[in-house]
């Protein structure tokens, strides 16, 4: 699974970067993932991110305009 963090790289975003993170370490290996971010302005444009932060798994925009909570990360990954 590939995991992007969208985002200019404000604080907003380390944050949901951190949570990705632990959202894996709660998953505790059951999922096999790589984690990207994506910080050019264009890119982020293309791919319709309107709002920032924004979560995408295998190219599928989550998460959009929140910091969202591990718990609900945890959930996302299990799904994919």
């Amino acid at each position: 699974m590939k995991i992007e963090v969208i985002g200019p790289g404000c604080p907003r975003c380390k944050k949901t970067e951190r949570r990705v993170e632990d959202a894996l370490e709660a998953l505790d290996g059951r999922v096999d993932a790589t984690v990207e971010k994506v910080s050019d302005q264009m890119e982020i444009i293309d791919r319709g991110v309107m709002h920032t932060p924004a979560v995408a798994v295998d190219g599928d925009v989550k998460t959009e305009g929140d910091i969202p909570e591990v718990d609900r990360l945890v959930e996302i990954f299990r799904a994919a």
